[in-house]
């Protein structure tokens, strides 16, 4: 099955760029274009793409709320921010209104089909260290009220919380606690489910937000 892609940039040069790494990869195809967030909508409506790849800063709509938009679809699409700076508050912004993860404009070709496919299958793309840097800067003081679910984990799927901040994969989380994959993944979902998040980005958003675990 082919995985349609749509392209939001406002700079003619970047879309055509990427447009000609996802066209040239099996499986992947470039459905539409948008050089503007305003116009993003409209596009997936259309097209009904897999993902979007979102430039965040935009003239008119930038792509924080051109993300909110496609999220409040009943189809949104996975949207993944590409941008020029990892600590660029506009990518912390991006992934609070949704965004399963982010890219560097610089990434390797490879990296970037990579990223495309990852996203697709439900997963989602986390640089630790950058998340915690970017909360660190953007998150108020601790308030646990505002994520209401943080009190409902119990105390293994808060090891697991905390493990996905680090951005350790179930694999990994499972070799540290000394469990199952599967017990793992039931955990996740336990997580996702109670925090009421979209995907892992979402959830570890949460961590932070919540004041359960500091950036600090």
């Amino acid at each position: 099955m082919t995985l349609k892609v749509v392209i939001a940039d406002d700079e003619d040069l970047i879309r055509a760029g990427l447009r000609v790494i996802i066209d040239a990869e099996p499986g992947l195809s470039v459905v539409g274009e948008a050089g503007d967030g305003a116009a993003v909508v409209p596009v997936v409506r259309r097209e009904r793409p897999d993902v979007v790849l979102m430039d965040v800063r935009m003239p008119a709509v930038d792509g924080i709320q051109a993300t909110r938009r496609l999220m409040a679809m009943d189809e949104a699409p996975k949207v993944l921010v590409v941008t020029t700076f990892e600590n660029d508050d506009y990518v912390y912004e991006a992934l609070r209104a949704g965004a399963s993860g982010f890219l560097l404009k610089r990434t390797r070709p490879d990296e970037l089909v990579h990223a495309i496919k990852l996203v697709a299958a439900g997963e989602s793309l986390l640089f630790p260290a950058a998340i915690r840097t970017l909360a660190g800067r953007q998150s108020p003081a601790a308030r646990p009220a505002s994520v209401p679910g943080i009190g409902r984990l119990t105390g293994r799927e808060g090891d697991v919380l905390r493990l996905m901040t680090r951005g350790l994969s179930n694999g990994e989380i499972a070799a540290e606690l000394v469990v199952s994959q599967e017990t793992v993944k039931t955990h996740v979902g336990n997580v996702l489910t109670k925090l009421g998040a979209r995907d892992r980005t979402q959830a570890v958003i949460a961590a932070y937000e919540s004041g359960f675990v500091s950036p600090r």
